[in-house]
């Protein structure tokens, strides 16, 4: 019980950081590394790919293929026009979707405009306009500083209305209906988004009772949140329930949950609402009061201050290493905004975003329902995955981006100086494992791969009270990513 109240496992692996409001540096795999064993020589291949993927003995369906990425002659291949789900490899078809569209020099930017009227002694006579750009990345360490520099113009009242445009992408509740209630990974979209749409829900346990806090925490403050709360009720399961009552969200929690202190952030259904509320208490702590929002779309204004996102080529990095799935979605929509097509619904998005795949690099028969693979609906074949990566691989801007995937041993431990690199993008879902990308054998061919093994029967079986850590899933992806490992050191060989 505890465990599923903390979040401490998922169906997707790969999400954005359940108890961080920013993805944390991880300066500790630097140890783990001069730790790790000497690399040993790769092993020769022994009997068949299909005894290969029996001996792994993960069940289901395995689908693979290896490619010379120079010559596109196939190295190996089993099933590989299978239509599989993708999981969150998807994020690299996403990633070049989005560099196409937008550029490299594109920033996400929110901005606090006047509308009606100039600001004077201290009182904005008129609107004050608080306009989202989509940023996924927005956090409210950001907010907090378009509220200081609000403030350092000597703002203190406004006449008007305060104003929250969030037209700059669809509100969309959350990016797959089929995820627990509280999975943190699968949170609203919006054109103003904050924390990744989570709020942050804390409960500190003494003398047998547990007192219960929603915030919007950074690092340096804390601002409450009125518009979602929580409250503990008399059950065991569900451990979360969730409701929409107008603008405001009602989560409940089972008592029996709450045995000792703790914290998780859970996913916001209302993102504009949750920003506009964070927004106002950081203007009231500065001794500005701000009436109630207005949620409208209004020409733009005069600029009083702003906050940019990093550039893409960065959030896209921190997307692939973290696997952001709010980044992906976000990114996906504004592509096909700036395509000049309106991006009414993630799947309509993604039927532009695989039309355009198929054009540009010749990989047909890709059928994504979203951006970031989250949606188990997606389907692609690795044929069509190995296809773009090949092709994606002349431009040289997917390799840069994609992260480092170390090789390891038998004790899961990273292998210093393995003769084969790796970089790739995973993909994690209940009995889903998938590895798509790049591998260099030392003195070798460089090879374009894609691997996916998925059981569907397995998912469908899945108890929606145990969805979060179903019995069998940590056994299956060990194995399937063991499979992973030995597919690559074997077409390293095959390469040569």
């Amino acid at each position: 019980m505890a465990g599923l109240l903390a979040g401490a496992a998922s169906p997707v692996l790969a999400r954005a950081p359940s108890h961080s409001p920013r993805p944390p540096a991880r300066p500790a795999g630097q140890q783990l590394a001069a730790l790790a064993p000497e690399a040993p020589p790769v092993r020769v291949p022994t009997g068949t790919l299909a005894s290969v993927l029996e001996r792994a003995g993960v069940s289901g369906e395995t689908s693979v293929i290896a490619l010379d990425a120079e010559t596109g002659s196939v190295i190996e291949e089993h099933r590989a026009d299978l239509r599989v789900p993708p999981a969150s490899t998807a994020k690299a078809l996403t990633t070049l979707y989005a560099m196409h569209h937008l550029g490299s020099e594109y920033r996400f930017v929110t901005r606090a405009e006047s509308r009606g009227g100039a600001l004077e002694n201290g009182v904005l006579q008129g609107d004050l306009v608080l306009r989202g750009g989509g940023d996924p990345t927005l956090q409210t360490a950001e907010l907090a500083a378009i509220a200081d520099a609000l403030i350092a113009r000597g703002l203190r009242r406004i006449t008007g209305q305060f104003i929250v445009d969030t037209g700059a992408l669809p509100e969309l509740e959350e990016i797959d209906p089929g995820q627990p209630v509280a999975a943190g990974y699968n949170p609203a979209i919006g054109g103003l988004n904050l924390n990744f749409n989570r709020v942050h829900f804390g409960w500190e346990v003494a003398n047998g009772r547990a007192s219960l806090a929603m915030d919007a925490r950074s690092n340096t403050e804390t601002p409450g949140v009125s518009v979602i709360g929580i409250e503990a009720v008399g059950r065991d399961l569900p451990v979360y329930t969730h409701d929409l009552r107008g603008d405001r969200e009602r989560w409940t929690v089972a008592a029996s949950a709450l045995n000792q202190s703790g914290s998780r952030w859970l996913p916001v259904r209302r993102p504009g609402v949750y920003a506009a509320d964070v927004f106002r208490v950081l203007m009231q702590t500065r001794g500005c009061s701000l009436p109630a929002p207005r949620f409208t779309s209004v020409p733009a204004g005069p600029v009083l201050a702003e906050s940019r996102s990093g550039s893409l080529p960065g959030v896209l990095r921190e997307m692939l290493r973290y696997s952001t799935n709010i980044t992906a979605e976000a990114v996906g929509l504004m592509a096909t905004a700036r395509a000049g097509n309106q991006p009414r619904s993630l799947s309509y998005s993604a039927q532009q975003m695989n039309s355009w795949l198929a054009q540009q690099y010749g990989a047909e028969g890709l059928a994504l329902v979203d951006h970031s693979g989250l949606g188990e609906e997606s389907r692609v074949s690795t044929r069509a995955m190995a296809t773009f990566l090949r092709a994606a691989r002349s431009e040289g801007i997917l390799p840069g981006l994609l992260r480092d995937h170390p090789m390891r041993d038998q004790n899961g431990r990273p292998v210093n100086g393995h003769p084969v690199s790796v970089q790739a993008k995973t993909g994690t879902l209940n009995f889903v494992s998938a590895l798509a990308g790049y591998a260099q054998p030392r003195g070798g061919r460089p090879i374009v791969f894609s691997i996916v093994s998925a059981d569907m029967a397995a998912r469908r079986a899945i108890a929606d009270d145990t969805s979060e850590r179903p019995a069998g899933v940590r056994t299956w992806t060990g194995r399937a990513r063991t499979l992973q490992q030995d597919l690559i050191e074997r077409w390293s060989a095959l390469s040569g």
